[in-house]
């Protein structure tokens, strides 16, 4: 009897499920990767203005162009604005994605949009996230690196706050969502750049050393739910609090100082730092966000905001970041990407700022085994839209999976409504691959 369609979906996630496990990374992905291990998201929360960074238009009237002028970069044809001359001089490490794009224009849509590769079920800051949500890059790379049995160490972690809008809207997507809690990422939620930061709820209470921790874990399991999902919960906690390398990630005082200085004694370049740390202790991406909330909502004195308040941190840390990462040989298996929610109107406004623009904007990657020195696209005249080869969110999260080994399209996570949904829906970037 052949089964109903309705049936078939009913049993599709069992089928998923079992068709998973009997294969292992190298059979499912369908593709030998660039090499990459891992990826660090610098993810600007707030939107930066790509044609005062990354894009300038000089030939472009006044009131589009902005006052910073371009200058070369060490890539023939690629320029930068006066901004970011240590960037410029780095060039050859990176890759820019000029014509990204998508249609929320609210920055926690936006942001969802970005990280996901999808759309969110509304055009809205005033949104949440929920078990509902379709999960970010970052997330499915923690779920695929769970499946690994990669799990000596979070597989995904955010510091040091979690995308969002004022602290009281955060970005779906960025947490397990329609994959369960337990694939949440493990937030820092604190200022590594604070004296004496260490991660407090992985530092062992007074006289509770590992052997003791043990004995109360078994305990616990004994007098505990048996529940699944508890079970899980409580077997993730454990490894966290147990894991010495873990810990000592966070230790950011052993750097020599020298090290910290290079990255910046702020909170942007200091979590630039700890992803450098998290990786190299087992993590599998690490997002570092330069916020706190919106910081780069430019609507007013946009000019005079990025040159004396925003740029300096940001391309300090990323510079520090693409050095220490080449330096430590680590750069060629670490895919480095910058990315913000969206763009900034080509017309500035009556406030000297610009405004939220999603129809095109900037995004920049380096290291993985990705080809360097390319530009992916190019905007129009004004930096107002694509003029050729336009990349969707989708595209730039395959190319990411495709990068690492995984197949998008061969790979399937369970949405919510129980439908069985490819990793991305988007088109791997195939002169980006090699």
């Amino acid at each position: 009897m052949t089964p109903s369609r309705r049936g078939w979906l009913k049993s599709a996630p069992a089928i998923v499920t079992a068709w998973w496990a009997g294969k292992s990374r190298s059979a499912e992905s369908g593709s030998k990767g660039t090499g990459a291990k891992r990826v660090i998201c610098i993810f600007n929360a707030g939107a930066p203005s790509h044609i005062d960074l990354f894009d300038p238009k000089p030939d472009a009237p006044e009131d589009i162009r902005g006052i910073f002028k371009p200058i070369s970069t060490a890539v023939p044809g690629m320029r930068f604005t006066e901004l970011l001359p240590r960037l410029a001089v780095r060039a050859k490490h990176l890759s820019l994605i000029r014509t990204l794009h998508h249609k929320h224009s609210s920055h926690n849509s936006g942001m969802t949009w970005t990280i996901t590769g999808r759309p969110y079920r509304m055009d809205s800051t005033l949104v949440n996230p929920g078990p509902t949500d379709n999960p970010s890059l970052g997330t499915l790379v923690g779920w695929l690196a769970a499946r690994e049995g990669a799990t000596a160490v979070p597989p995904y972690v955010i510091t040091p706050h979690p995308h969002c809008d004022s602290f009281a809207y955060l970005s779906p997507g960025q947490f397990g969502g329609c994959l369960g809690r337990r694939f949440d990422p493990l937030v820092v939620g604190d200022d590594p750049s604070r004296p004496g930061f260490r991660l407090r709820a992985l530092e062992p209470a007074e006289g509770l050393n590992t052997a003791r921790l043990a004995e109360r874990s078994q305990l616990l399991s004994r007098l505990g739910s048996h529940e699944p999902a508890q079970t899980a919960l409580r077997e993730r906690a454990m490894g966290l609090v147990s894991s010495p390398a873990l810990r000592d990630a966070f230790h950011l005082d052993q750097e020599p100082e020298r090290v910290r200085e290079r990255y910046g004694k702020h909170p942007w370049g200091q979590s630039h730092l700890l992803a450098r740390r998290l990786i190299e202790a087992g993590c599998r991406f690490v997002t570092t966000v330069n916020g706190p909330s919106i910081t780069w909502d430019t609507h007013k004195d946009n000019f005079n905001s990025l040159k004396n308040r925003l740029v300096p941190p940001m391309e300090q840390a990323f510079a520090a970041l693409i050095d220490d990462l080449a330096d430590r040989g680590m750069l060629e298996d670490t895919i480095v990407l910058w990315l913000g929610d969206f763009g900034r109107t080509p017309v500035i406004n009556k406030d000297t700022g610009r405004d939220h623009w999603p129809y095109c904007y900037t995004g920049v990657l380096a290291g993985g085994g990705l080809r360097s020195g390319a530009i992916i696209g190019t905007s129009d005249r004004t930096g107002a839209a694509p003029r050729d080869f336009p990349v969707t969110p989708g595209d730039l999260n395959a190319t990411v999976l495709s990068a690492l080994g995984y197949d998008p399209h061969g790979i399937f996570f369970t949405t919510a409504d129980g439908r069985p949904a490819p990793l991305a829906e988007g088109t791997p970037i195939r002169s980006l691959l090699g």
